[in-house]
């Protein structure tokens, strides 16, 4: 599998982001893939992985399925169903994928899951590929 490419100070994937997540993404050839354990440091209720971290996963993992096709995309649209709480602790394997393309516009599928296979959350994406000027920017993956 090969690394996504990331941008060094983006909260998930960033390694040099003080506070981040540090996540590291990989393209199986469909898919793009993390894993993570969930760290008491993003805890919302006791002993809970916070909701709003599982959806930044379940968001980046998408957008890393569009960019292992060197497309760079921004978030227009994201729905998040959640299944089961994620516990401080429990190892979470995510997974992304591009399922429609038309033009500029990726739809894309994520899912959260435990090492037993039970789905924690799923979420669906619509991305907008950069226009030339915000495409400039986003390339900027390190200073």
């Amino acid at each position: 599998m090969k690394e996504i490419v990331k941008y060094s100070h983006c909260f998930v994937c960033g390694d040099k982001h003080e506070h981040g997540l540090k996540a590291k993404f990989y393209f199986d050839g469909t898919k793009a893939i993390t894993e993570i354990v969930a760290s008491k440091e993003f805890e919302g209720y006791r002993g809970i992985y916070h909701g709003g971290i599982i959806s930044s996963l379940l968001d980046e993992v998408m957008i890393k399925a569009i960019l292992a096709q060197d497309k760079y995309v921004v978030t227009a649209e994201m729905t998040v169903r959640f299944v089961a709480p994620v516990r401080v602790g429990e190892r979470v394997r995510l997974t992304g994928e591009i399922i429609k393309n038309k033009g500029r516009i990726f739809h894309a599928i994520g899912e959260a899951k435990g090492p037993d296979g039970q789905v924690y959350a799923t979420a669906t994406g619509k991305y907008i590929e950069a226009r030339p000027e915000l495409k400039e920017i986003l390339m900027q993956i390190d200073d």
